[in-house]
């Protein structure tokens, strides 16, 4: 992807990528979790990362997420104040940074939501995480987004545990992209639901990645996923990264077995 020059506080600058990895190392003991693994994500483009059980990807999205420290390598993302290693950040910046320009959407939404506490009060909470306080305006946004994942109005103060799993995802969802983040990581978002719900949430997805110019990084073992909402894709064996490209590219001309 070429760089482009934007304008920030009247000067010009050439654009840089929003996250660059560098030689990013995981082992647990002997084992390879992953190894060498580099890549630039730029803004507005999602890349899906895709393999065999054990072939890395989750821990390397772990790594990535900073759920899990790496042995080696840097994660550069291309904070407010410019780029920084996330790796170095202390834990509190860490944290920060997860509350505002990241997200996390786990393949099991229970992992993501507060599941004693109602679904408008579980998008409400991440406002109120980068600054929010007038409950009528936090009602009011909560109740939008329930309505931007299909969740209806009435539903707003029931609790997680009285939905169905994929409303349950789509909740989650909302959580997370209510604020707007600049980085979205997604751990195999449709797993674990029935097909047809997985098309309605993947179009839901689909929808939300264009509409708001989303930058994501998607892990996944369901290469239709990777097809209808990845720009590029990397597929791992053994902790290693044997292939990457555009998605159609790698998806109908594989060059590893």
């Amino acid at each position: 992807m070429e760089m482009t020059n934007v304008s920030v506080d009247g000067r010009t600058k050439p654009a840089g990528p929003l996250l660059s990895v560098r030689d990013l190392g995981k082992r647990y003991g002997t084992r390879i979790g992953c190894a060498n693994v580099s890549f630039d994500l730029w803004p507005g483009e999602v890349l899906g990362i895709v393999g065999e059980s054990g072939s890395g990807k989750s821990t390397l999205l772990s790594c990535l997420a900073g759920h899990l420290e790496p042995d080696r390598g840097q994660v550069v993302f291309d904070t407010r104040n410019g780029p920084r290693d996330t790796i170095t950040m202390s834990e509190p910046e860490r944290r920060k940074l997860g509350r505002t320009d990241w997200a996390f959407v786990h393949q099991n939404p229970r992992d993501g939501l507060r599941m004693g506490v109602t679904a408008g009060g579980n998008v409400g909470e991440r406002l109120m995480a980068v600054g929010a306080r007038h409950y009528g305006d936090i009602r009011a946004q909560a109740l939008d987004w329930l309505g931007r994942v299909e969740i209806a109005a009435e539903r707003i103060d029931d609790r997680p545990s009285a939905f169905s799993g994929g409303m349950q995802q789509r909740l989650q969802i909302a959580r997370n992209l209510v604020t707007g983040p600049r980085l979205v990581f997604m751990d195999e978002p449709t797993g674990g639901l029935d097909v047809s719900v997985q098309a309605r949430l993947l179009d839901l997805l689909r929808g939300l990645v264009r509409e708001m110019g989303l930058s994501a990084i998607i892990v996944t073992h369901d290469l239709a996923v990777v097809r209808l909402l990845a720009d590029r894709l990397m597929v791992m064996k053994g902790g290693h990264v044997v292939e990457q490209g555009l998605t159609d590219q790698v998806l109908d001309d594989p060059q590893h077995a």
